[in-house]
């Protein structure tokens, strides 16, 4: 018989505050078409992206995590000493050590808090959730600070047809902690390794220190094939999260997947054939691709202008390279 103690948390977990920060300077598609050959009416129609933001010098990862972190504790009503655990989704803190969450955890005057660092690209929002929602349940920690943020304009080639349009920096963040009902459901996620050079970065970090190659490493993707798989896998992932959660659509209020093109949003939304009162974020527009920071930066929009209030039944859903997914249903702050 074990004599080990059994885990002792919370009952279940929900999300408790966001907030977002987006870089001061917006950046229309004219400064994108300076180094491309295309038109604006071409980055719209393949993408829906307008503009988007990207970091100056000044605008680190941590900086802007620390911004949109200090938003979602202040939403959530909670203090930074009562931060039990920090988890960070990025793919553009060029520190392999140490993680950046450690920094951002002193930074916002948490108090020796759990903190590491995630790299599920697209998805990693999904994952640090799914991770959160664990340790709060296992009683590990109280209340997690969940952070997705990216500078991808650093992993830009602004000179790639394909994929210099897409991309935006920004950071988003949520406090999770305990309730007395579930307010986070199950997640559907995964990996489809198979298809790991559809999205990639397009050299290893040690191929620019040896000078073997003059570029510095960017992402690359195969957009067609990338656009078929949202489109259809990724909508029955994003049904079987329904299904897990008990949750029909029509009782569903807001969708929210990651803002990667505005063609695969809307084929998402008729796929699943989203009644017409759902709100379905279209944050792309304005923000562009900000990879793990998508969803929170387009949760906190939307409530901040009222196209969703607390207490709404939204869907979730990031998808990226890997290829990984994570989706759930959550019960907005």
């Amino acid at each position: 018989m074990s004599k080990i103690k059994p885990s002792q948390g919370a009952p279940y977990a929900r999300i408790m505050g966001v907030g977002g920060y987006r870089p001061t300077r917006v950046v229309p598609n004219e400064v994108i078409l300076e180094t491309i050959d295309s038109s604006d009416e071409w980055i719209r129609s393949r993408s829906g992206i307008a503009t988007r933001h990207w970091a100056s010098p000044e605008e680190t990862v941590t900086a802007m995590s620390v911004e949109a972190s200090g938003k979602a504790i202040a939403d959530a009503g909670i203090t930074p000493e009562q931060i039990g655990g920090v988890i960070v989704s990025t793919v553009s803190h060029f520190k392999q050590t140490p993680a950046v969450a450690t920094e951002i955890a002193d930074r916002i005057g948490a108090v020796k808090p759990a903190a590491f660092d995630i790299s599920a690209g697209c998805a990693g929002f999904g994952y640090g959730l799914t991770l959160a929602k664990g340790m709060v349940v296992e009683g590990s920690a109280e209340y997690v600070l969940v952070i997705g943020v990216e500078r991808l304009s650093d992993l830009t080639d602004l000179e790639d047809r394909a994929t210099a349009f897409l991309f935006g920096d920004g950071a988003g963040a949520v406090v999770v902690g305990p309730a007395k009902e579930p307010g986070i459901g199950p997640t559907v996620w995964g990996s489809e390794g198979d298809k790991s050079e559809t999205i990639k970065q397009t050299v290893p970090w040690t191929d620019y220190r040896e000078g073997s190659v003059d570029k510095f490493p960017a992402i690359t993707q195969e957009g067609q094939a990338v656009f078929r798989w949202a489109v259809f896998e990724m909508a029955k992932v994003a049904q079987q999260a329904l299904d897990a959660a008990g949750i029909p659509a029509a009782d569903l209020d807001v969708f929210i997947p990651h803002q990667a093109n505005m063609r695969i949003i809307d084929s998402m939304v008729k796929t699943l054939k989203l009644p017409e009162h759902v709100t379905v974020a279209r944050d792309v527009e304005t923000t562009g691709n900000t990879s793990a920071a998508s969803i929170p930066l387009a949760m906190e929009r939307l409530l901040a202008t009222g196209q969703a209030k607390s207490g709404d039944t939204a869907l979730v859903i990031g998808f990226g390279a890997g290829l990984v997914y994570a989706a759930t249903v959550v019960t907005l702050p």
